[in-house]
């Protein structure tokens, strides 16, 4: 009797673990608390936010050990993100604080792992309507305060890191700590709520409330970056509809084009730098990262192939992260440049693997998307590109929401134009002429 009542349990919690409701609520529960990270570390501290992410990641294992016989091992995690995460792995042993970079690295491995379950148990829609629902209630909530902040109570919450200064029109925070943040959170938003639009997901009337307020907060944030983000999110978009309504036979030539344009663009903003950054109205904070920058250059010279071990956000405690703020009388967190953190923190070893992993995402799901005919194909690419751009002025796609989207994004682009498929394909081949000998044919 033990034995099977144990056995019932067993297979009850199996039916559990592998059911679609159980995956949905598991996908808004992972999205929410990492995109709440900062709040809920201002309001209840960093151990139990860690704590939060230590409970899903063994969550998300059982469920993917429920799923196992619906998972292919070969497909689990991308190639590239092996080499990388492996990489910073290796950087301890180089590290002036090995502990510190290990540590550091749990946590980057801990939110690639819960990318890793997001993207096998949800497929690219769920994963939309996900996002979407939880975006809508954070940014919300997000205004709700600030207008509680800056207007009903005239004081900032300076728990939540809220200044209170939406009656001056920004800049705003929200519940996401910074600005910056905020706007690069806000144009994630906008992105996911026109594709769900398109998509016909939700009702019209919600996906207007959401563009509104996606929208709004992106303005009030107040962020040079946004603007910068509409510019280069907007291009992609027009690019790609361009691809997308292309001859097949034109495609290939089209993509080579537009590569070219990209690799002009960059060429002519790089040369014209001043005169944009002076329309922006960002000339401060941008001489001020530049600044940063040279000087993280400096420490880079010291060990230009494997770095100075990783960290992801800095620990302003250690070399040479607090040599780099005593030198510039500063107090930054990070290089404010995901290109130059990797840079510092791995080496041009790391930064090769960086662009590879994101690099090798953004062909794949392009392409994956300028050939269906769904526009939800079109959310990964998007994204992407959206992470690029923002990296050259941020390095948020190194901790946090911003990696976990960027693993997210790889593994989606890896289901499909990816030699695992090819093996897939091989390993089911022999299986198809003896499912068609058997009485009734395949089944």
């Amino acid at each position: 009797m033990t034995d099977a009542s144990g056995g019932v349990h067993r297979s009850r919690a199996m039916i559990l673990l592998s059911s679609a409701a159980l995956a949905r609520a598991y996908s808004l529960t992972v999205l929410g608390a990492v995109l709440s990270g900062f709040a809920i570390e201002r309001m209840t501290g960093r151990v139990t936010y860690v704590s939060i992410i230590v409970g899903l990641c063994l969550i998300g294992l059982a469920i993917l050990v429920a799923r196992r016989r619906e998972i292919s091992l070969v497909r689990l995690v991308p190639t590239s993100l092996v080499l990388f995460v492996g990489w910073a792995l290796a950087s301890a042993f180089w590290s002036l604080d090995p502990s510190g970079s290990v540590w550091s690295w749990v946590s980057t491995a801990a939110l690639a792992f819960l990318a890793v379950t997001l993207g096998h148990i949800r497929d690219t829609l769920q994963t939309v309507r996900a996002l979407a629902d939880v975006l809508r209630w954070l940014l919300s909530i997000s205004l709700g305060l600030e207008v509680l902040a800056g207007i009903v109570l005239d004081t900032p919450l300076r728990f939540l890191g809220i200044q209170a200064n939406i009656a001056q029109f920004g800049p705003i925070q929200g519940i996401f700590g910074t600005r910056n943040m905020l706007g690069f959170v806000a144009v994630i938003a906008l992105i996911t709520f026109l594709i769900e639009y398109r998509t016909q997901s939700v009702r019209p009337g919600l996906s207007v409330f959401s563009v509104i307020l996606a929208g709004g907060l992106a303005a009030l944030s107040d962020s040079p970056t946004v603007v910068v983000l509409a510019i280069g999110v907007g291009a992609a978009v027009g690019a790609l509809a361009l691809v997308r309504h292309a001859r097949p036979e034109r495609r290939t030539a089209l993509q080579y084009v537009l590569g070219g344009v990209v690799v002009v663009g960059v060429l002519v903003g790089s040369l014209a730098r001043h005169p944009i950054i002076a329309f922006l109205g960002a000339g401060t904070d941008f001489s001020m990262r530049v600044n940063l920058w040279n000087e993280m250059t400096e420490y880079l010279r010291s060990r230009p192939v494997q770095g100075w071990g990783w960290f992801g956000p800095w620990n302003t405690g250690e070399f040479p992260f607090s040599a780099i703020n005593y030198a510039l009388k500063t107090t930054h967190a990070t290089g404010l440049n995901s290109y130059f953190d990797v840079l510092l923190q791995l080496g041009w070893i790391g930064l090769l693997l960086f662009l590879g992993l994101a690099g090798v995402a953004l062909v794949r799901s392009w392409v994956d998307a300028s050939e269906r005919r769904s526009v939800i194909y079109a959310w990964t690419p998007l994204i992407l590109v959206t992470l690029l751009i923002d990296s050259m002025f941020e390095s948020f796609s190194l901790f946090g929401f911003g990696w976990m989207l960027l693993v997210l994004c790889a593994v989606r682009a890896g289901h499909s134009r990816s030699w695992r498929e090819r093996i897939d394909a091989i390993d089911v081949e022999p299986d198809l002429p003896r499912a068609q000998e058997e009485p009734g044919g395949p089944r």
